[in-house]
């Protein structure tokens, strides 16, 4: 089976972070980084991290979840994890 494209990874994640967030899907862009432009506090990044790990059905390591700033950056975490499954 193919691993879902970017741009399916990334309209999934727009629907979780708006639900998780309270925030409207027109606003966030692939470079929208959740703590400077989102102002999200650490809890806040674990919903949305627990939420993409129930739908996308792989856990986010702690070490990697450090280095997801962006939603791009997550996109592409997201994207390798389901290609190596």
């Amino acid at each position: 089976m193919l691993p879902e494209n970017k741009e399916v990874i990334f309209q999934k994640l727009k629907k979780i972070i708006s639900e998780q967030l309270n925030i409207n899907k027109k606003l966030l862009l692939k470079e929208t980084n959740f703590i400077k432009d989102l102002k999200a506090d650490s809890l806040d990044i674990v919903e949305v991290f627990m939420a993409v790990e129930d739908i996308f059905k792989f856990k986010i390591l702690d070490v990697d979840a450090k280095k997801l700033e962006t939603i791009q950056d997550l996109i592409d975490y997201i994207y390798q994890k389901k290609k190596s499954i």
